[in-house]
């Protein structure tokens, strides 16, 4: 079951689904006006111009936050080519028009997402960093982790009771 939190501005609504984010923190750095973990709700969509919010949402990789224009402005795009490329030790990183069916059987349309290839994901087929856990190494790009209140350490995935956004 997709269990998306939706948050509505004036311009833009930004939803987001804890079983998808792989916690690189993209959000967080990309413009703490609108995204700040130490409040309810964490996000603001009106705290920005609705074309930052989306540039913002746009760099989740994980798909986990996703946006809708309310004025009118054009959709994310989810007719495009579809691409995949393996991150480095990691998931893959899936763009695009991805269709995905879940344990439970529903299907989401996403414009992105990150897939588990090490196995281990306990919400599969997404990725929730076990590979960190279990040491997976495989070849591809490098993608850069970075520190941030809900990745305390790179060395270890988080869990959801470790993330203060507590959705």
């Amino acid at each position: 079951m997709v269990v998306r939190k939706v948050y509505r501005g004036q311009d833009i609504e930004v939803s987001f689904d804890l079983d998808l984010c792989i916690h690189v923190a993209e959000c967080l750095r990309g413009n703490r006006r609108v995204f700040e973990l130490n409040r309810r709700p964490w996000v603001l969509p009106d705290m920005a111009p609705a074309d930052e919010v989306e540039e913002v949402v746009r760099l989740c990789p994980s798909g986990a936050l996703l946006f809708r224009r309310l004025d009118g402005r054009p959709q994310e795009d989810r007719d495009g080519p579809t691409t995949v490329t393996p991150v480095r030790n990691g998931p893959l990183l899936v763009t695009g028009k991805v269709e995905v069916k879940r344990e439970d059987g529903s299907v989401e349309v996403l414009p992105r997402a990150t897939l588990c290839r090490c196995g281990e994901s306990q919400h599969k087929p997404f990725c929730d960093n076990q590979h960190i856990k279990i040491g997976f190494r495989a070849p591809g790009i490098p993608f850069k982790l970075h520190l941030s209140p809900v990745r305390p350490r790179l060395d270890q995935p988080i869990s959801k009771a470790e993330d203060p956004r507590g959705n």
